[in-house]
């Protein structure tokens, strides 16, 4: 007898245990085992995967990758064209719109509805172009966790939901980016404040939110196992998606906010905090370069907050 649930390896009269036998008695032992733990106050779940054809896996990964990959290209596509506009540089006295279609406003004119819409759509637009390759490893892997929890389901459906409550985080990061650049327009700017923008930045990668919030982000599997698993209707999916964004914005936020110092259009800017972001949530030692960046951040700052006061 298993001090756990009955489970006999060796059955008697040498019959031979169907897969499903075996995968009951399995279940039963793991499910047994998982209110011990709760009992003894521990917090965990039960994964039951089940089959699936590597092709059908194989498929799914395709699928994703080249809509990720779409998505991503149409971002960038877009940036480069509103780019190329703006670097057309407007009369003494104007501002450019990010509009793509060289329109100017007067430079001490307050905004108006039709440049903050544009503004919001370039900001947008950004977020989802930088932050699309590095969310790809959880898409890809929530797809996969659907495939093998619900053969017979719709994970790709689900793994679209789950997209979107994630860059649904994003777009609302983009509105309150798109208030603060407001504001840093109707102040006076400096390379004072740029300065204390880059310390401030440096300083938040070596804070404890910001490992907290990177390891989340770092570990798909981990992240989706602690969350409950896959979500096969469209509310968890998009709820799940959410939460995922939140740990991806308390995690990049600060490097974000460096676009107002380096400039919002700047593509080398834009570019290399992509880079930076990826390479920190991908690369194996993710957090040693997060710690890297924080401190030339914050000599970079320093340097500017020097240059600024002399």
């Amino acid at each position: 007898m298993h001090p756990l649930g009955q489970f006999d390896a060796n059955p008697p009269h040498g019959r031979c245990m169907s897969h499903r036998e075996i995968s009951e008695d399995v279940n039963q032992i793991a499910t047994r085992i998982t209110q011990k733990l709760r009992d003894a106050k521990f917090s965990c779940l039960i994964g039951v995967f089940v089959p699936a054809d590597r092709a059908v896996l194989r498929r799914d990964r395709i699928i994703v990758i080249l809509a990720l990959a779409l998505l991503t290209g149409l971002a960038w596509s877009y940036l480069l064209w509103l780019s190329a506009d703006m670097s057309m540089g407007g009369m003494t006295g104007f501002r450019m719109i990010p509009s793509g279609m060289g329109q100017m406003m007067p430079a001490d004119m307050p905004w108006r509805a039709m440049e903050f819409a544009f503004v919001f759509a370039m900001w947008t637009v950004m977020m989802i172009g930088m932050m699309t390759p590095s969310a790809a490893p959880m898409v890809l892997m929530y797809a996969r966790l659907g495939r093998q929890t619900q053969a017979h389901g719709r994970p790709i459906a689900a793994t679209v939901w789950f997209a979107a409550g994630y860059f649904l985080v994003w777009i609302a990061f983009a509105l309150f980016a798109t208030l603060v650049q407001w504001a840093f327009e109707m102040a006076t700017t400096s390379t004072v404040v740029g300065g204390f923008l880059f310390v401030a930045a440096g300083s938040y990668q070596w804070t404890k939110l910001k490992d907290v919030c990177l390891t989340q982000c770092q570990k798909p599997f981990a992240f989706l196992m602690w969350q409950g698993g896959f979500r096969g209707d469209a509310r968890g999916s998009l709820m799940l998606g959410v939460r995922h964004g939140a740990y991806c914005v308390g995690c990049c936020w600060a490097l974000m906010a460096l676009l107002l110092a380096g400039g919002v259009m700047n593509v080398l800017w834009i570019v290399l905090l992509a880079l930076l972001i990826l390479l920190e949530k991908v690369a194996p030692f993710g957090r040693q370069i997060a710690l890297i960046a924080g401190m030339v951040l914050i000599a970079g700052g320093a340097w500017l907050l020097s240059m600024g006061m002399s």
